[in-house]
């Protein structure tokens, strides 16, 4: 019999991606949202599939569902600075208040639950590549805390769960995703770049432009996600990403390129608490998960490219 699966988030990039691939595997899935960051227009390719249900709900109320379920990715939190800072008591309400109603329902079902964290639970990190067994850099009361604590707490809340009440939780961490269905407004540096690369307009570096991050394509995650998903063999967390470094310069020039656009580079000050380093260590989701991105930079770009040229 096929499994159930619920979905939080699933309205938003990566968790539509993920739910579509779910469907193609033959999975029923609930997903859930409530359209905070995530747009009905993501959900278009499966909307009207027959094993998919919607249900618009906000997490922070509890979840009533009488049906069994077997599985629960759970997506659902703003996770660009532009969205997560313009409420950070929502933001933490969610990351917290959000994922025990998430475990609530885990525990009352019997089901594995799968938590994305992130990268930056690191913060700004002292070690490079980042490990799954370093604690992070991180400050407490900055403007971006209400992301990094609010995730780090809700790692901190499913280990509780399971420790307690026994629940089979799974927490990977998610390093930088790109890809279609990025939402314009995003804020973050993918969409920004390459819309104003087609705009022909001056491409927007924060600092220097020597700061860097390593970009995993949406496919990647989303196989990277339902593996950690079927392991047996780990709790997490692990970190799930694309190992490739590359500078916030020499990404924007990339683009520039693949665009064939006319735009400049311009430079303004680096926001506060704005990581300068950021690569995974991908060995674990190597070793217990045989999990490897496969998707190189200019190949997913082009991808990405090609979306917001027809949006």
């Amino acid at each position: 019999m096929s499994k159930i699966v619920v979905v939080t988030g699933a309205a938003g990039f990566i968790g539509s991606h993920l739910v579509e691939k779910l469907l193609e595997q033959d999975r029923q899935v609930l997903g859930i949202d409530n359209f905070q960051t995530g747009a009905r227009k993501n959900m278009n390719t499966f909307i009207n599939n027959e094993r998919f249900v919607f249900l618009e709900h906000d997490i922070e109320a509890p979840l009533k569902i009488r049906d069994k379920i077997d599985e629960i990715y759970h997506l659902a939190c703003p996770a660009a600075p532009i969205h997560y800072q313009k409420d950070p008591i929502k933001t933490l309400d969610t990351a917290f208040i959000g994922t025990k109603n998430i475990l609530d329902l885990a525990h009352r079902k019997n089901a594995r639950v799968l938590y994305t964290s992130t990268s930056e639970i690191y913060g700004d990190p002292l070690e490079h590549p980042q490990h799954e067994s370093y604690w992070g850099n991180v400050n407490p009361i900055g403007p971006r805390s209400c992301y990094d604590e609010g995730k780090r707490s809700a790692e901190a809340l499913c280990y509780a769960y399971h420790r307690q009440h026994d629940v089979d939780i799974r927490i990977v961490r998610l390093f930088n995703v790109y890809g279609p269905r990025m939402a314009t407004n995003d804020g973050r540096v993918m969409p920004n770049f390459i819309q104003q690369a087609l705009n022909n307009q001056s491409i927007t570096i924060y600092g220097t432009g020597d700061q860097t991050r390593s970009f995993c394509y949406v496919d990647d995650m989303v196989s990277g996600l339902i593996s950690m998903m079927n392991s047996d063999n780990t709790n997490g967390p692990i970190n799930l990403g694309n190992p490739a470094e590359i500078t916030m310069r020499s990404l924007a020039q990339t683009i520039i390129r693949l665009t064939n656009s006319e735009s400049e580079l311009s430079y303004l000050p680096l926001p506060e608490d704005d990581p300068h380093r950021r690569k995974p260590d991908i060995t674990l989701a190597q070793k217990k998960l045989n999990w490897d991105p496969i998707i190189d930079l200019e190949t997913g770009l082009q991808k990405t490219i090609d979306y917001f040229n027809k949006i």
